[in-house]
């Protein structure tokens, strides 16, 4: 343990070189020296940022459904995110008489906040490290399976030691590709209320056109509320429940920002592959990237043309729409900066000091000395095994709901032949209220298109050999033309009709279900997905000791270099400043300081009526006339976004920026095209975050929307 803590501290005063690259576990902050941060700007001490026993930064920060990060932002529990990352819930409250996407929703009083149903935020009460303890469990004669039935079985001691009977939920966690672990203790809160979202124009505006573009003039976020009992303590909903009272508010910031000033950002970032080797970019790039990005498209292009023709379509599909679209448009600039940025090319060159390193002595030659060539074997071994997958996954799971849906609900008969009396009964509610909610907004003559197109797709990017078997006999059945296929399976099939499945389920028609064409569909697509030959588990088993072994040996290789864990939805710190991109005459840039954008910027891409660079009537006449209140810069223009280096991905959607003194100075929202290849390898000179300036939002909550009472809950600081 002394040598671990030895390392740790060795790895944090290098950090300081580069300040912007790592996402650093919140734990490690009592082991850095402080003195490069003090000199860029920060005021906070250790305590003040990371406290199990005192109130601290980490206590204002949620993980938001799991998906994005959010931020406390007043002692009655208003919470902060981004709005795409509210996205789903306004669209499930929204309706064609009530469309809070099209014209944003603000509550005037606590009564008419709206109940996010199945929405939670999750808060950090404290971490550790457990390395030592679970590596005592394991040894190198162990293979992968008994390895992982090791790990599993301490890791589910630790949780029951400090679950304390279910008052927290408890995850242990592997980093460094199994070479460590630490064990997250968290607390759940279930009621979570809507309070207050911009409409699209401004939350989404730009569209999938500026998104991960710079510069940008969006206004995207919304305004929550968590709810807790009366004695502060998780609730479900009840109208009984009262706002929660955090241990900690962030103060928010309203002098501005400026060149250089220090920025941190605290959040859950989802996943990066920083030590992915060139065999995995090199799959990335020419067959799991070209798979998610034809089939993603081919999905949502089959579903916007029936979203521009019906209201509630649109409204009722939007939130699936912008996954689809964003991890498509995402997909397609980490090609294009993976290739251009060459970041294969530099892990050939860690991969080739790795080798002369495992080379360079016999006991790590026989340990190490074939790491590489097991990798390259790997991944050249399941290219047409990753491109079908990611078919099924991007293209038919997540674009089809008469792909997806079939076998949820087949293998619910089989839960409830597990059960009997009441629990039955409360299971069928269960199931019969579900098939509600789902086909209230499911339009069947999209999801015919949708699937008639994905199967079209399927067949001609995906080799015979390795295409579903199901689909084949389906294509050779009706000749290739699946349309006839669909719409006779449509006609006749329980899941194309609310009320047939309905009636499956009251009348236990289990074998009826399992026989329908669209279940049949549905199972043999995820039984693909989910198959595990021999070959493939052994290929598996072989990456995953091999990979350890690699991040293992490469922190040997470079004992003086930077380590830090690849992102895996903990909590996680960034540092970073306030600084602009390089200059490039193809980004137009407001003016001369281009670290920020402004109001005018916004209103030079108006197009009315044009869904992505619409402005509403209310902040043109807030333009035309400057009414921007107190959240003007000193130049009398209003900001908008603004550019800081720090580290961030998916996940960290909603993270607070922090000034110095750990004040909130914006709101984290995306990345910049010119460094999509973030996820692989940090950029140092390109690598930017958007963020929205907290100036702008304040700006929206009080003089576009006429909701000052929220501006009067936070703390504001000059």
């Amino acid at each position: 343990m002394k040598k671990l803590l030895y390392t740790l501290a060795f790895v944090f005063a290098g950090v300081f070189t580069y300040a912007d690259e790592g996402m650093w576990l919140m734990t490690f902050i009592e082991r850095l020296k402080y003195t490069d941060w003090q000199k860029q700007g920060l005021k906070l001490t250790p305590e003040e940022i990371y406290s199990v026993n005192n109130a601290s930064l980490k206590d204002a920060i949620v993980s938001f459904g799991g998906y994005c990060t959010g931020e406390m932002i007043s002692d009655q529990g208003l919470l902060l995110t981004n709005h795409h990352c509210g996205y789903g819930v306004i669209s499930e409250l929204s309706s064609v008489e009530n469309d809070y996407l099209e014209n944003g929703y603000w509550a005037q009083t606590k009564n008419e906040e709206l109940p996010a149903e199945g929405l939670y935020v999750r808060y950090l009460v404290r971490m550790d490290d457990v390395t030592d303890r679970i590596l005592q469990k394991l040894n190198a004669n162990m293979t992968e399976a008994q390895r992982s039935e090791a790990i599993q079985k301490e890791s589910d001691v630790i949780q029951r030691e400090n679950a304390e009977d279910g008052k927290y939920v408890v995850q242990v966690r592997s980093f460094f590709g199994g070479n460590e672990f630490y064990y997250f203790v968290y607390q759940d809160y279930k009621d979570v209320r809507l309070v207050g979202t911009p409409p699209n124009a401004i939350g989404k505006y730009g569209g999938d056109t500026d998104n991960w573009e710079w510069p940008r003039h969006t206004g995207d976020f919304a305004l929550f509320r968590v709810y807790a009992d009366a004695s502060g303590n998780p609730a479900e909903y009840s109208a009984s429940n009262v706002p929660y009272r955090p241990k900690h508010s962030l103060p928010v910031k309203t002098g501005g920002i400026k060149a250089g000033d220090f920025a941190m950002t605290i959040g859950y970032p989802g996943n990066t592959e920083r030590y992915l080797p060139s065999f995995g970019i090199k799959q990335a790039v020419e067959v799991e990237y070209p798979a998610w990005i034809e089939s993603a498209k081919i999905a949502m292009d089959a579903m916007k043309k029936h979203m521009d023709k019906n209201e509630k379509v649109r409204i009722d599909y939007a939130s699936r729409y912008s996954q689809l679209a964003n991890y498509w448009k995402n997909r397609i600039g980490m090609t294009e900066a993976l290739g251009k940025l060459r970041t294969a090319d530099k892990k050939v060159q860690y991969e080739t000091d790795f080798q002369r390193w495992a080379d360079a002595n016999p006991q790590r030659k026989a340990k190490y000395g074939k790491v590489i060539q097991n990798l390259r074997d790997y991944y050249s071994g399941t290219n047409e095994w990753n491109r079908n997958r990611t078919y099924i996954v991007r293209g038919f799971l997540r674009g089809s709901q008469l792909a997806a849906r079939p076998y949820s609900y087949g293998n619910a008969f089989d839960q409830l032949a597990e059960r009997t009396g009441e629990q039955r009964t409360e299971l069928q509610n269960r199931i019969l209220a579900d098939i509600d909610e789902t086909y209230s907004k499911m339009h069947i003559p999209a999801e015919r298109d949708i699937l008639v197109d994905l199967l079209n797709g399927y067949v001609k990017h995906i080799p015979a050999d390795q295409q579903v078997a199901e689909i084949k006999r389906i294509q050779q059945q009706y000749n290739g033309n699946f349309a006839r296929f669909v719409d006779e399976a449509i006609a006749t099939s329980v899941f194309t009709d609310r009320n047939r499945l309905r009636n499956a389920f009251n009348n236990n028609q289990a074998q009826e279900v399992k026989n329908d064409p669209l279940y049949k569909l549905s199972e043999a697509l995820i039984s693909n997905f989910r198959a595990e030959s021999d070959q493939l588990k052994a290929q598996r088993d072989s990456y995953s000791k091999n990979y350890r072994l690699f991040i293992d040996g490469l922190r040997q290789t470079y004992p003086d270099r930077i380590f830090f864990p690849d992102a895996n939805s903990t909590m996680r710190l960034s540092t970073g400043k306030v600084i602009g991109l390089p200059e490039n005459p193809d980004r137009p840039s407001d003016h001369a300081e281009n670290y920020y954008t402004t109001l005018q910027g916004g209103m030079l891409k108006y197009q009315p009526g044009d869904e992505e660079f619409h402005h509403p009537l209310e902040l043109i006449r807030l333009y035309n006339t400057k009414d921007y209140g107190p959240y003007a810069n000193e130049k009398g223009q209003l900001p908008v976004n603004f550019l800081t280096d720090n580290d961030i991905t998916g996940g960290n959607s909603g993270s607070p920026v922090i000034s110095g003194k750990g004040e909130l100075i914006g709101l984290a929202f995306d990345g910049n095209w010119e460094a999509m290849s973030g996820d692989i390898e940090f950029e140092h000179n390109l690598q930017r975050t958007i963020n929205v300036d907290v100036r702008y939002i304040l700006f929206i909550i009080d003089k576009f929307a006429g909701a000052k009472h929220l501006i009067d809950e936070m703390n504001l600081v000059d």
